[in-house]
């Protein structure tokens, strides 16, 4: 299993159950709070590390930078680089104030 799709399966227990929700929100209260979701996110079964995590992003923008016109000079400016970590919050959040 890819680290998007841990990803996935972890946000979606962390949907259905308040409790692991909870704890993963508190990972960001840590000093240093990608580590602590990571340690967090192994504790319930999923093999997450902080540099698969950060990488998951770089090579997601990679790829599609390398996908538009070649990828070269004239491919389109994407702005920045997908943050998996970020984007796992964000989308918890988002499903919080729907429910």
């Amino acid at each position: 299993m890819n680290i998007l799709e841990q990803l996935d399966e972890l946000q979606k227990k962390a949907i259905a159950d308040e409790k692991i929700r909870e704890a993963l929100f508190e990972t960001r209260k840590e000093k240093e709070p990608l580590r602590a979701f990571c340690r967090k996110a192994r504790e319930l079964g999923y093999e997450i590390y902080e540099m698969e995590l950060v990488d998951a992003g770089e090579n997601f923008y990679a790829e599609m930078k390398r996908s538009t016109n070649g990828g070269g000079e004239n491919s389109p400016m994407l702005e920045g680089s997908d943050d998996f970590y970020e984007l796992f919050f964000a989308s918890l959040e988002r499903r919080e104030k729907h429910d």
